[in-house]
């Protein structure tokens, strides 16, 4: 059976993370949305998503295909039921529709002439850019369960003190010497080649994935996701970060997400707390205007190639576009848009001459390539975030 993965209706309050992705390469837990349905079906799913987006992520369509709703994510009851679907079967959660059989000529879908299955159980979803901090305890449960079942993990160093080592896996190549692993409240992963420097302290859940890094004498508070080859140092608490991006120094980072090409400077801080200890509102691309969130803690929200100078400050509840850089003293604003340069005192348009010249020395300090295929992202990035910007 061919799989396909599609945004639906979640897409444009993921923002600022489903401006360069869809919503099936969002990370939380230990893997992205896309690689629990892989894992569990056995097979390489595509996705539906933005046309601007769909060179770099393209669908392949078969003659009969199921269509799931990447803001599922599956466990063994939902999985199964997703590849046992058959002709003219579609599965629902109430109203919401969760998966779909159909065939390639199918222009319109119409589920009045449907078998509907109604799938009463519960499984976690991500419909909100803050379900992927307030949830990633959960996920990372659910992932380190799947991955590690009937699986030995590698030795657990000596100088290594650990509290609940049965909580705890390594996979192969994973450096770790004289740090404390607690995982007495939650389970603790670390991935292939992934490295814990000395001195460090982590409480689980914690998850830190392929060719990631903890730097020396860090602190890390769970439920924190370090992405493939992501860097974190200083404190951390209930924060994940996507791939290749860095919070590498002193500082604290605190129920937040990061994009991917971040980088966030030396001694930076942002607020999880207001002062007065009410609900933080979020920026919403939807309305224009600042969304309840129902969390007493919220942090930073940081869109893909962003980056901040040193001793920056971010307000409770800042939500950052795609490659915006931001310096200076201050507190800048808790909405900076897509491709703004400045802090406190001011923003101006970050051209994208410039943002293409740092992404292109950025990624190829990974051996990524930063193509056409990349720049064409951003550029419409560029053009449809403009309305927020103002020189």
């Amino acid at each position: 059976m061919n799989y396909i993965l599609f945004d639906g209706p979640v897409r444009n309050a993921l923002l600022p993370f489903t401006f360069t992705r869809p919503v099936a390469d969002i990370l939380i837990g230990i893997m992205t949305i896309r690689q629990k349905w892989e894992a569990r079906l056995g097979s390489t799913i595509t996705t539906i998503t933005e046309d601007y987006l769909s060179e770099k992520f393209p669908m392949v369509e078969l003659e009969e295909n199921v269509m799931i709703n990447a803001a599922y994510l599956p466990n063994d009851a939902l999985a199964e039921l997703v590849s046992n679907l058959a002709t003219n079967q579609a599965i629902f959660k109430g109203d919401d529709v969760i998966a779909f059989f159909t065939n390639e000529n199918q222009e319109e879908v119409d589920f009045d002439s449907y078998e509907i299955i109604q799938y009463n159980e519960d499984c976690l979803t991500v419909e909100h850019t803050w379900d992927i901090f307030s949830k990633n305890d959960a996920a990372i449960r659910e992932d380190f369960q799947y991955l590690t079942e009937d699986r030995k993990s590698q030795p657990i160093p000596k100088s290594v003190n650990v509290i609940a080592p049965e909580n705890i896996f390594l996979e192969e190549g994973a450096k770790l010497e004289f740090v404390t692993l607690n995982a007495s409240n939650g389970p603790i992963y670390i991935g292939k080649n992934a490295e814990i420097m000395e001195g460090t302290v982590i409480r689980g859940p914690f998850a830190l994935c392929e060719n990631a890094q903890v730097k020396l004498n860090a602190k890390v508070y769970g439920a924190t996701t370090v992405g493939p080859g992501s860097r974190i140092g200083g404190e951390v608490k209930n924060s994940v970060l996507f791939a290749n991006s860095n919070k590498g120094h002193d500082g604290f980072l605190g129920d937040s997400v990061l994009g991917e090409w971040c980088n966030i400077g030396a001694d930076s801080n942002n607020s999880n707390l207001k002062n007065n200890y009410e609900e933080v509102k979020l920026w919403s691309y939807e309305t224009e205007g600042f969304a309840k969130t129902g969390l007493q803690f919220c942090g930073l929200m940081m869109g893909d190639h962003s980056k901040c100078g040193i001793n920056t400050m971010f307000n409770t509840g800042t939500v950052v576009g795609v490659s915006a850089n931001i310096f200076g003293s201050g507190f800048p604003r808790n909405f900076v848009p897509s491709f703004s340069w400045g802090g406190a005192a001011g923003f101006t348009t970050y051209v994208t001459k410039k943002a293409f010249e740092t992404a292109k020395l950025v990624m190829g300090r990974r051996n990524i390539e930063f193509d056409e295929t990349e720049s064409g992202i951003l550029e419409h990035i560029f053009e449809e975030t403009k309305k927020w910007r103002k020189d």
